[in-house]
């Protein structure tokens, strides 16, 4: 088992090297069985997550980790291997709850999503089938590893790893304005990406100053050795002319909110989701926006607390405009598929508040509120898929009475669509509702305004989803729809698992919150001070 977790992340790549040398027509079934086998491996790791073991210890304390020597380079080697004055790199992964709930989301998705690959001709799978599948296999690998990755510049690796799959997938196999959608997903990205690198390598040498020459990538190390952790957040340092803790926030903070994606940087996402192939769509949606906020939890608010108190209220903004601007954009479309792309960047937005506030709440409905839209979200799209299939278009109002023609594939859009609506005793109600009464109960002064102005996205988010269903699913059966097939087997063994999953998160998510709480639980007790402390000096303010 102290290799399983490499195994994971390696054996996709290994299944895309398999499918370029197989022959063409098995390019599906190997990539089937590879994210299959992925998934089950990856169910193995639920051992210590479910007993409880994982939260033995402070934060920092990971399972199935791994750390070896990679790459290390200039200045003078010390004792213990590694380099004064140099560069130290090193594979190093390792789950907790952060990155477990969020992995074992992705190898599911991901099998999923290879199934919903086998028979949809008109996405133009069959147009390269091997090269599909590969790259679908090497973007498994890259989601994977930067979930797991614990060393900054891996995860930097890993991150970049993600970007030209995608960029592929979109611009080879998407619909008809597929360069568009690509270069402009592409350039967002990198763009991003460069803030990130910039970073990277500021904390680096920061580190290495409070080390005495010794710079790590750790982020383990970065958030819990008491020299850098203060270095990192000094009122003295500065990078450029700005304090360093702000700057690094910052640059950070926009590299993930792009991939999240945070207004005003949203809008490559609906146009990447309408010309992605349905299969890429669930993926993007159920995983790829996750690891922007994964970025958040686990890099921006763990090693720069200060920063992320002082600009609580920028976040916070930003994450309410999400909701209200994401819901009104979904009253305003005809296109199906854009209707639910942007409705990933309102639900995303409570997410984006979840972290702003920095209370155990409001991580924990951070959290859920991933896992919930990893799950209904792709669920939705691959709704969208089936109904495209048939009928080749996605245009709202001219369709009508397709729960007459197809009962078992409308019982599954129903409850897929009502999760996504935050039903109660469904996954999207918990999250949204924990990341309300989180806010709420806050300890800065603008958060019950800001939780009294995102209760109304519930609102709207109920008015857009009632109205698409009323105009897909209900009313008069038109006649060119009326020969429709139901839902096939291969459609509702995918669909099965989301719905089951949907349900059981929004009945007893107590097992889910299990997951992940030891380690917010150990998060909060360094931010806890620094949380009071930023509240504090605001109250200073306002009253001076």
């Amino acid at each position: 088992m102290a290799n399983i977790l490499n195994w994971i992340i390696f054996i996709p790549l290994i299944g895309a090297a398999v499918v370029l040398i197989a022959p063409a027509k098995q390019a599906k079934s190997i990539a089937w069985l590879t994210t299959f086998l992925v998934f089950i491996i990856s169910c193995l790791t639920f051992g210590p997550f479910l007993d409880g073991s994982y939260q033995a210890g402070d934060y920092g304390t990971m399972q199935f980790e791994s750390k070896l020597p990679w790459i290390q380079v200039g200045g003078t080697a010390a004792a213990d291997g590694s380099r004064v004055g140099g560069f130290n790199i090193n594979w190093h992964v390792g789950l907790d709850g952060l990155s477990f709930p969020l992995m074992i989301l992705t190898t599911l998705i991901t099998w999923l999503s290879a199934w919903a690959s086998w028979n949809f001709e008109h996405w133009n799978v069959n147009k390269g089938p091997k090269g599909f599948f590969a790259l679908f296999l090497i973007l498994e690998t890259g989601v994977l590893g930067t979930f797991a990755a614990l060393d900054f510049f891996l995860f930097y690796i890993f991150w970049e790893v993600m970007l030209l799959p995608m960029y592929f997938l979109i611009g080879v196999w998407g619909g008809p304005r597929k360069e568009y959608a690509a270069i402009k997903f592409f350039i967002y990205t990198l763009a991003g990406s460069v803030l990130m690198l910039i970073a990277l390598l500021a904390m680096y040498f920061a580190s290495a100053d409070a080390m005495g020459g010794k710079g790590t990538f750790n982020l383990i190390e970065y958030a819990t050795i008491p020299a850098i952790t203060e270095m990192f957040n000094s009122p003295t340092l500065t990078f450029l002319g700005w304090n360093f803790g702000k700057a690094m926030f910052v640059m950070l903070f926009i590299g993930f909110m792009i991939k999240v994606p945070l207004f005003p940087f949203h809008t490559w996402l609906p146009d990447a989701h309408v010309e992605a192939p349905t299969p890429i769509s669930m993926i993007l949606a159920g995983v790829l926006l996750k690891l922007g906020a994964y970025g958040f939890l686990r890099v921006c608010y763990p090693l720069f607390p200060e920063a992320g108190a002082q600009l609580a209220w920028l976040v916070a903004t930003l994450g309410v405009i999400n909701i209200i601007y994401g819901a009104f954009c979904c009253l305003a479309q005809t296109d199906f598929k854009r209707l639910v792309a942007y409705s990933s960047i309102s639900h995303m937005g409570y997410v984006v508040l979840g972290c702003a506030i920095m209370t155990d709440v409001g991580f924990q409905g951070a959290m859920f509120q991933m896992l919930a839209h990893g799950i209904s979200s792709p669920m939705c799209f691959f709704l969208v898929g089936v109904i495209y299939d048939r009928a080749h278009h996605r245009d709202l109002n001219r369709f009508g009475g397709l729960w007459l023609a197809m009962p078992k594939y409308g019982s599954m859009a129903t409850l897929g669509f009502f999760a996504s609506l935050g039903l109660p005793a469904l996954c999207g109600f918990i999250g949204e509702i924990w990341v309300l009464l989180g806010t709420f109960n806050a300890p800065f002064a603008w958060a019950k305004t800001a939780a009294v102005i995102s209760a109304f996205g519930v609102v709207l988010t109920a008015g857009y989803i009632l109205w698409m269903i009323q105009r897909v699913y209900l009313g008069k059966l038109r006649e060119e729809y009326a020969h429709y097939p139901d839902a096939t087997a291969r459609e509702t063994a995918i669909l099965f698992p989301m719905a089951v999953l949907a349900i059981f998160l929004g009945i007893l998510p107590k097992y889910t919150f299990n997951l992940m709480n030891g380690t917010i639980d150990d998060m909060m007790v360094f931010l806890n001070p620094i949380v009071t402390k930023a509240v504090a000096a605001s109250s200073i303010v306002m009253g001076g």
